[in-house]
């Protein structure tokens, strides 16, 4: 009975609006560990041009957390640039391994790649995340772009889907309250895609602890055993080549820059050696280095 009520009321009865109805908070982030970003990224990078996808490994710690700690990848055809089905016999042997080897947490949802074209979920997508959130309501859907991804900035989103039955009636599909990350601003082609229409957006969060904040720092730092490799004559002495040549070059923009010097008002020099296109500074990086 109350859920007719519930009904009649949001569906604006007797010619009324529908009312405010209060919503639960729906703070929820998805926390991806290094490990499992990485894996993402680099199986993402290895499939371009065409899309991969694979499952995510971890627990639901409460209402409003999901922790993803590790990936695997899922076999893919690679005859079309969409994501197939999930195989299920693969999911299962792989599960089953994962136990084995000290896994044991279970699959909280899926990811796939969209190589150069953004993160939102295409028709495809959105059947193949029905049928895990007909496994699990809560289970996520991540899609990463390797293409826009770049060092520092990695281009990702998790979505989930929109009830229609709530969608039908006028109701927001959640709130969020928490004060804990942010949602990042849509693109107009997730947008024109379904965003918030079909799927809404979660929150992303990166945990890392004191060791892999070190291991990541060291991961492209120079060792001591760099200076004894050898490198290839030719291939040196073509950087040796356009070295000096930047560096002839440099010093021709040099001297000008320098004759030009007295006729610029401090103004405009001022601007030039704050935007650092004076080639005194870039003559005496590559000195320094």
């Amino acid at each position: 009975m109350e859920r007719l009520q519930r009904i009649l009321a949001g569906a604006g009865g007797m010619g009324h609006p529908p009312p405010d109805s209060p919503l639960l908070d729906s703070s929820e982030q998805v926390y991806i560990s290094s490990l499992a970003l990485l894996k993402m990224l680099k199986h993402g990078r290895a499939g371009v041009p065409m899309e991969v996808m694979g499952l995510m490994l971890g627990d639901f710690v409460d209402e409003y957390t999901v922790r993803v700690v590790d990936v695997f990848a899922m076999p893919q055809s690679g005859t079309g640039v969409s994501v197939e089905a999930v195989d299920h016999v693969f999911q299962t042997n792989m599960l089953d391994m994962l136990k084995q080897t000290g896994r044991p947490e279970m699959v909280v949802g899926w990811y796939h790649s969209h190589p150069g074209f953004g993160c939102w979920l295409s028709g495809v997508d959105i059947n193949t995340q029905q049928s895990f959130e007909a496994l699990n309501q809560r289970a996520v859907a991540v899609v990463v772009d390797p293409i826009q991804s770049v060092k520092g900035k990695v281009v990702i989103d998790a979505f989930r889907l929109i009830n229609p039955q709530t969608m039908m009636l006028g109701q927001e599909p959640r709130q969020t309250t928490s004060n804990l990350g942010h949602l990042n601003k849509p693109s107009i082609q997730a947008l024109i895609h379904g965003l918030n229409r079909h799927y809404y957006s979660i929150a992303i969060n990166y945990r890392k602890n004191e060791l892999e904040e070190k291991m990541l720092l060291n991961l492209h730092k120079k060792k001591w055993t760099d200076g004894l490799t050898l490198r290839r004559f030719d291939s040196h002495s073509k950087t040796n080549e356009q070295t000096v040549q930047e560096m002839l070059n440099l010093a021709i923009k040099y001297n000008k820059a320098v004759q030009e010097e007295d006729e610029l008002p401090p103004e405009k020099l001022a601007i030039a050696m704050l935007v650092g296109k004076m080639p005194r500074s870039t003559l005496r990086s590559m000195f320094l280095t």
